[in-house]
């Protein structure tokens, strides 16, 4: 592990926080950041002059109430995109590719990106570590918006006990490979948390947060927390238990902390429950409070809070009040349906159809 690059990730906690954060943080918007859309498929159409199959690039802004009411681009994206295996995962807008075990982070499915000359960043082949993979990601995390920032860092989370970290900004790209002990993080997804400055995940079980601290480079691992749930009846319990369930870590523009208990049922084809699809069932949302012991508490009511969720994607977190978004409502895209979700009262409105890509764009900048 080079001593130079270590330190030259370390820097990243000197400096200030990401621009993105420091806008909501003080209650604005910029005028010329784009709208949040949910990426719906490509209408191929042609091939490109790389020898690409290509195809219309269609998205859903999400501040339409009507569902239905897709919009097709002129803008032209690869169509292997498209694919359950063309992305590993997104952040702030890039997409994720990986084969023959290089990453590459590309910004075709951003509506604001060039068309003609779109920007593709290649990453170095990741070592892998003794008793490791590096075929099978979880997902991505970038510490800033833009991977041609100086003071990016790109977070890759494998299956298994490896992070690998890497500056795309630099000349000499090289990757930083983190082995974590804990199996409770082997199936964990990362982010990066503004307010820490860390990439931080929660661990299968979500009662456990790790920390890999940019300064000191060591794991750190906040310790078990307690969660306190809103009470439920018998029958609801046991149709929860049923679900398959995810946990989600999000980072709030405020500063909060939450876990999102994303639960889904079976969307039975037949009478084959093993071949139905992942259908959603129920958000349970917990606000992380940091005191003498760290408790996660459950809560319906995150005020001027949206919080968008995504089965690949970083998630992210805004001020509805900025973009015409409904406060305390989650978004979220899953590879089947899709819709929003009113964390008071747990109503969905949302459609089912297959999502090749299932991401959510955050505001972009010019």
């Amino acid at each position: 592990m080079s001593s130079l690059f270590l330190s030259r990730l370390s820097r990243l906690c000197l400096r200030k926080p990401p621009t993105l954060g420091v806008k909501y943080l003080c209650g604005a918007r910029f005028l010329s950041e784009t709208s949040i859309c949910r990426i719906v498929r490509a209408d191929h159409c042609q091939y490109s002059s790389r020898d690409e199959s290509v195809g219309k690039l269609v998205i859903h802004n999400v501040n339409d109430s009507d569902f239905e009411d897709d919009e097709v681009l002129e803008k032209m994206v690869p169509m292997e995109l498209m694919t359950g295996s063309g992305t590993i995962g997104a952040s702030h807008g890039w997409v994720a590719t990986f084969k023959e075990s290089i990453v590459c982070l590309q910004d075709d499915l951003n509506p604001r990106a060039s068309n003609s000359d779109p920007k593709r960043i290649s990453l170095p082949r990741p070592q892998t570590l003794p008793h490791c993979q590096t075929q099978l990601v979880t997902n991505v995390a970038m510490s800033s918006s833009s991977p041609e920032d100086d003071d990016c860092i790109v977070a890759v989370k494998f299956v298994g006990p490896q992070l690998s970290l890497c500056r795309p900004a630099e000349k000499s790209k090289k990757w930083v490979n983190i082995r974590i002990e804990d199996p409770g993080f082997f199936n964990s997804r990362v982010i990066y948390s503004k307010r820490d400055k860390m990439f931080s995940m929660l661990d299968c079980v979500g009662t456990h947060i790790g920390y890999w601290d940019l300064e000191k480079h060591r794991w750190r691992n906040l310790g078990s927390f307690s969660y306190y749930y809103e009470e439920f009846v018998q029958s609801q319990l046991q149709q929860l238990s049923e679900c398959y369930r995810t946990e989600h870590l999000v980072e709030a523009p405020t500063g909060e902390t939450f876990i999102v208990k994303w639960y889904s049922d079976l969307l039975l084809w037949g009478s084959e429950r093993n071949f139905g699809n992942p259908r959603w069932q129920r958000f349970m949302v917990f606000k992380i409070q940091y005191d003498q012991i760290c408790t996660a508490v459950s809560t319906k009511d995150i005020g001027d809070l949206c919080i968008f969720l995504s089965t690949k994607g970083e998630p992210f977190s805004v001020k509805a009040s900025l973009y015409g978004l409904n406060p305390n409502y989650i978004y979220y895209v899953g590879h089947f349906n899709f819709g929003k979700v009113n964390i008071r009262d747990n109503v969905w409105v949302g459609g089912h159809g297959f999502s090749p890509a299932p991401y959510f764009i955050p505001p972009q900048s010019s």
